[in-house]
């Protein structure tokens, strides 16, 4: 008799509410910088957060959360994620630290994917923000295998460049069936410290016209300010002084607009299963 080989089809985490993950088309657009400070601002919102690095070519969410101890295993073989500036988190940074590179392909990534999100103890969580590699490959094609995400955030400067990759990672999503939840503009414009005239650096306002283009929400800009990239360097994001900092007012307006649409998506799929 032959074995089916069939994938399992998707399975909700329990006690995990909404799962988003961030993702963006090409590499150097800032987007773990915007999926760290989301989780952090979403946590200083009220929100029980888990931060998952799922980016394991790169991962750059231990320093940029100023963590690198090694995580415990608990009863029953879990794992057990860092606390971290309020977020439970979770990175292949943890377990093989230092600039040794990670070699691996396709289905020892998916082991990984799988892993993160199976065996480590997430306990309850309002959100459970996913940082994805840059690109479409597998990483984001073993996620959306593994679990139902509520939707997820794609990430670009207004460069045509970064654009036309950003309308890559809107493409995947759709052909995935995973809805996006909005598009940030990251590096939108840099204000001169001293005629403190705004600068286009890269073109200013490309990644919202290319959300009404796709008909999904635009979350907002985020300035490109040294206090941000700081931040990320000491592993003290900048969201960490709260709504009323003017470096991080930006983060916490995008991710106060990203809870409507993840409240709004969370309950339409809910529906949808009841309906069933």
């Amino acid at each position: 008799m032959a074995h089916s080989h069939a994938i399992p089809p998707p399975a909700a985490l329990p006690g995990v509410a909404k799962i988003v993950a961030i993702g963006s088309g090409k590499g150097g657009v800032g987007k773990t910088t915007v999926a760290v400070n989301l989780a952090v601002a979403l946590s200083k919102l009220g929100q029980r957060v888990g931060l998952m690095d799922a980016d394991v070519y790169g991962p750059n969410v231990p320093l940029m959360m100023g963590s690198t101890q090694s995580p415990k295993i608990g009863p029953g073989n879990m794992i057990q994620p860092n606390l971290t500036h309020g977020v439970k988190t979770i990175s292949i940074g943890y377990i093989s630290p230092g600039d040794k590179p990670m070699i691996m392909r396709g289905p020892m990534l998916h082991q990984i994917i799988r892993q993160f999100l199976q065996q480590v103890d997430w306990g309850e969580l309002d959100y459970l923000i996913v940082d994805l590699p840059p690109g479409t490959g597998d990483v984001a094609i073993s996620l959306v295998q593994t679990v139902p995400l509520t939707g997820a955030v794609v990430v670009s400067t207004p460069s045509d460049v970064s654009l036309e990759d950003a309308r890559k990672a809107l493409e995947m999503f759709a052909e995935v069936n995973v809805e996006v939840l909005g598009i940030v503009e990251n590096m939108s414009f840099f204000t001169c410290p001293h005629c403190h005239k705004e600068i286009d650096v890269f073109s200013r306002g490309g990644a919202e016209r290319t959300a009404q283009q796709f008909n999904v929400p635009f979350l907002g800009s985020i300035e490109l300010i040294p206090a941000i990239r700081e931040g990320g360097d000491r592993g003290l994001p900048v969201t960490l002084a709260g709504p009323k900092s003017p470096q991080a007012a930006l983060f916490y307006a995008a991710a106060e607009k990203l809870m409507a649409r993840a409240e709004a998506a969370a309950a339409a799929a809910k529906d949808v299963i009841e309906i069933q």
